[in-house]
């Protein structure tokens, strides 16, 4: 069965217009995040793909002031992650596939925050032992991230990047063949 694109279902950018501007947030207004958008951002990870259909994710979804205040004590590359309204910590199962599968569902959630004015950053790759107590995530699951998420302060920049041209990064056919 063939399913449709979602034009016009009321969605607020298109999904390259979220690529193109999305941007590290690490400062974030005191102001909640709607339980709808809450919801709309763990659903993208939930739907993404994954090797086998596995799903080897668990997406732990914090709102707890001091939770998130202790979280980002225990987060040494994102102690920002106490002045968010809200986390999503992502553990995953021990496979082979699993954390691809989890990167490709957590960039699922963070586009999808974004594009509803909700900015977010990765928090992690290692050295989040110390969460799992805190959260009981079980010794059979590895942590692999904390994305705290909120509306960010102050003017965002959208779109402003310093990227690699793409001559420098794209090739056709082969290596080392403009892609022009």
């Amino acid at each position: 069965m063939a399913v449709d694109a979602p034009r016009g279902r009321g969605w607020s950018m298109d999904v390259f217009e979220a690529v193109r501007t999305i941007l590290a947030v690490r400062r974030y207004q005191d102001r909640p995040v709607p339980e709808a958008t809450v919801r709309r951002i763990v659903e993208a990870g939930r739907l993404t793909g994954s090797a086998k259909n596995v799903q080897p994710w668990h997406f732990i979804v914090v709102r707890d002031r001091e939770t998130l205040r202790r979280l980002g004590a225990l987060a040494q590359t994102g102690p920002y992650a106490a002045e968010a309204p809200l986390a999503i910590v992502v553990a995953v199962d021990k496979s082979r596939f699993a954390v691809s599968d989890a990167s490709r569902a957590i960039q699922s959630m963070l586009l999808t925050a974004w594009a509803d004015g909700v900015g977010s950053n990765w928090v992690g790759f290692g050295g989040l032992e110390d969460v799992k107590p805190l959260l009981a995530i079980p010794a059979t699951l590895d942590l692999l991230a904390i994305l705290p998420f909120g509306y960010p302060v102050g003017v965002t920049g959208r779109g402003k990047k310093r990227r690699k041209s793409l001559d420098e990064v794209a090739h056709r056919e082969r290596y080392g063949q403009p892609f022009e």
